[in-house]
């Protein structure tokens, strides 16, 4: 994707503009035709524009603010006639603040409005259509969110230190006092952090605290620009203290990371449970793991379901990470091999194993970008299932080949991006010969309008 957006539309494409259009800060009047994929809405007539908190179907005023090649920006002036879906927005500093997009919008109406654009990407890009439809997958829609990366910035005319997510299509960090979409405690500890950081020597230093909510304790990891002294750490860890989270510093690479305080009650490692399968995983605060929690073990349980491995399954688990679905494959699968980039995470999915007590499991770290020919012992199979959880980019032309080579009987593809999820789907059926057998959303993501889903796919 390239640009600030993507130019594919929920309602169908961008516009070129008329002969004719609208001076900048004009006042216009139209109807709104659909959400882009950052969820603004898309206004006809003319050039396209996208107004940021308008819903399709309304009736809005607006103008426009920038213009670009194929379409301009706009600000919402007034909504004359709202959708029935439009809801008050919960958060003060929605609009503001681009941790969210959708607030104004009714959680089942986001959730119909992901699903379609599954669908669509589905019909337009991959030329396929799904047998079966799943269910959403859904989960709590406030405070959710256990793992985030926020800005911090001293603001010399504000005379503090702001914590947030960067702002709405701006790189500042917006100046909020609380967030409603992130785990607790951390939700209501942004307004505090920004006042800690605030009292510290090195306040002009620390640009970025990476959060970690497991379920035995709280992580934030301090990026530190200049080492902290004496009167700085002590403050640090009063703070971990009072608000009973542990407190790391980062002065470098991912292998600077240095934790400043720990809850010896909570033992050494981060850990969250998937209950339905006896599992226990341990990560460090910089490890990929799903933001929502509950979702991501409804997700979890959905993708045994699907597969429903058995004694005589072998399964292969491609950007396995560190054995979410690897571990719960294992609990009924005769045997899974796990495979994962990043060494690191092997390492940690390795020792998740040891630790669950099961020895039908093993993880490779290798190259998923180019193991379309890779000698590599994983790679040889059989295997009778294959799971892929692929980043937004989605899977190499090559590792999809490969895996057709090892025709598995089903193919469970996990996506974060709709549009790579329906090219790769349509190479594995018009190519390769699957059947989409199943497809649907998973609603990790509340208030976004980032759309995660999954699909089966079953050889003939």
């Amino acid at each position: 994707m390239s640009g600030r957006r993507s130019a594919v539309v929920r309602d169908g494409g961008v516009q070129s503009g008329a002969a004719s259009q609208p001076a900048r800060g004009e006042r216009e009047t139209a109807e709104v035709v659909g959400l882009t994929h950052d969820g603004e809405g898309i206004v006809r007539g003319g050039k396209t524009v996208f107004v940021p908190g308008a819903l399709p179907g309304e009736t809005v005023s607006f103008e426009r603010t920038r213009r670009h090649r194929q379409h301009d920006e706009g600000k919402l002036l007034e909504v004359l006639r709202p959708a029935p879906e439009r809801v008050a927005p919960r958060c003060a500093h929605f609009g503001v603040c681009g941790g969210c997009a959708l607030q104004h919008l009714a959680p089942d109406a986001q959730l119909a409005l992901k699903e379609q654009e599954l669908r669509d990407n589905l019909e337009r890009v991959a030329h396929v259509e799904s047998r079966t439809w799943l269910p959403p997958l859904r989960g709590p829609v406030w405070g959710y969110r256990r793992r985030a990366r926020l800005g911090a910035k001293y603001v010399p005319k504000k005379g503090k230190v702001v914590v947030g997510f960067r702002e709405r299509l701006a790189p500042y960090v917006a100046d909020v006092t609380h967030c409603d979409v992130l785990a607790e405690p951390v939700g209501a500890l942004v307004q505090p952090l920004g006042e800690l950081l605030g009292s510290l020597d090195i306040r002009q230093h620390v640009p970025q605290i990476e959060v970690a909510v497991a379920d035995n304790a709280t992580a934030l990891v301090l990026r530190v620009l200049r080492a902290p002294g004496e009167q700085d750490l002590a403050r640090l860890r009063e703070f971990a203290a009072r608000h009973a989270v542990r407190l790391y510093l980062q002065s470098g690479g991912l292998d600077s990371v240095a934790e400043l305080t720990r809850d010896e009650s909570a033992g050494l490692s981060l850990a969250y449970t998937l209950t339905d399968f006896g599992l226990e995983l341990e990560f460090t605060p910089t490890d990929f793991v799903q933001v929502n929690g509950a979702v991501n073990r409804a997700l979890v349980a959905r993708a045994l379901e699907l597969l429903h491995p058995a004694p005589e399954s072998r399964v292969l688990d491609l950007y396995c990470g560190l054995g979410n679905f690897t571990l719960a494959l294992a609990r009924s699968a005769g045997s899974v091999v796990g495979v994962e980039g990043e060494a690191g995470l092997v390492e940690r999915a390795r020792h998740n194993a040891r630790r669950n007590g099961l020895t039908n499991v093993e993880f490779h770290v290798g190259d998923l970008s180019a193991a379309a020919d890779s000698p590599a012992a994983w790679l040889r199979g059989p295997y009778t299932h294959v799971l892929l959880d692929p980043p937004r980019v989605g899977a190499a032309p090559g590792m999809l080949a490969a895996i057709a080579r090892l025709a598995p009987e089903l193919v469970l593809y996990v996506s974060c991006h709709p549009g790579s999820l329906a090219r790769d789907l349509g190479l594995l059926v018009h190519e390769h010969g699957y059947t989409l057998e199943s497809a649907g959303v998973v609603d990790m993501f509340p208030h976004t309008a980032h759309v995660e889903s999954m699909a089966l796919l079953r050889r003939p």
